[in-house]
């Protein structure tokens, strides 16, 4: 759909990423994340901080980024805390079009910027000038207000083998996990949303993306699928088992959503938007509340 057509302060847009995405062929992903930040002509920060590897990290997007026909990007090396809080770099990310958080360790980049002026002008550019934001591997965990700290659950869910923490807070009530077929991290999701059911928990491969368009809908692209695990009605004896036990869990729900799966909010299905217009459908039931938690817009400020 033409930009013009579309208010891009009222919108904006996150590009979730399960990591390792095509970045040598057709790229759909990484071109579709430039599309949303306004095409070739827009300004593109990549934070590294996630990364033990920045310089590595940041020849790896700008060059994509570069072959996608973008020449405005800004890098943003964080290499200790106290540059998240340089006010000249943050209003440089704030007037961005698109942010661009890279793979790594998640809890590595909150404890870089976490509740620093660059988290701050990050969302200040999605709230208030509809930017978009992206994120692949542990730059998508980081995305959700409760993040996936770290565990593992092989096998079975397993009770206490997975921990949160505190996340960016783009997205609430979800849990975003990553390289999810390819690590086969079922049972972890498992293990969150029955240790946590307020989340809805969220499942990523590698190449491939949750799209969300604030307020109106989201879309999958890429190569794999989107797991979601809701487990609101869960009927669970996890909180009388000892940790390290396999909980019951009754009652859980699972929706898979595979590349091209577009839906919106009943709604917004009639009104502008940047979903692909002749494959978004109504969101049914089971995904309306899924839908209208995920794209919820934070008041702008």
């Amino acid at each position: 759909m033409n930009e013009e057509a579309i208010d891009r302060s009222q919108h904006g847009h996150l590009v979730i990423i399960g990591g390792h995405e095509d970045r040598e062929n057709s790229k759909e992903i990484l071109s579709r994340f430039v599309e949303l930040c306004g095409g070739a002509g827009s300004r593109i920060a990549v934070i590294t901080a996630a990364s033990r590897v920045p310089d590595e990290m940041w020849h790896r997007y700008s060059t994509v980024f570069g072959e996608l026909g973008v020449d405005g990007m800004l890098r943003v090396d964080v290499p200790e805390r106290a540059t998240a809080n340089d006010a000249e770099l943050a209003a440089k990310v704030r007037e961005c079009d698109g942010i661009f958080m890279t793979g790594g360790d998640q809890k590595r980049l909150l404890a870089m910027i976490g509740g620093t002026l660059l988290d701050e002008a990050m969302h200040a550019a999605l709230k208030n000038r509809g930017a978009c934001i992206g994120g692949t591997s542990a730059g998508a965990s980081a995305m959700c207000g409760h993040m996936l700290a770290e565990g593992k659950a092989d096998l079975l869910p397993e009770k206490g083998s997975v921990s949160l923490g505190a996340g960016l807070g783009f997205v609430q009530r979800v849990v975003i996990d990553q390289h999810f077929s390819e690590r086969h991290r079922l049972a972890r999701l498992l293990t969150i949303v029955a240790q946590n059911p307020y989340l809805q928990g969220i499942g990523i491969d590698e190449n491939t993306a949750l799209v969300v368009e604030r307020g109106v809908g989201i879309e999958v692209i890429g190569g794999g699928t989107v797991t979601i695990v809701d487990g609101r009605n869960l009927i669970s004896n996890v909180a009388d088992i000892p940790g390290g036990a396999t909980p019951e869990l009754i009652d859980v729900r699972l929706h898979l959503l595979p590349a091209g799966s577009s839906y919106a909010l009943p709604e917004e299905i009639n009104h502008p938007h940047q979903l692909p217009p002749q494959s978004t459908r109504n969101a049914p039931e089971a995904l309306t509340d899924f839908l209208r938690n995920v794209t919820k817009r934070n008041p702008v400020s």
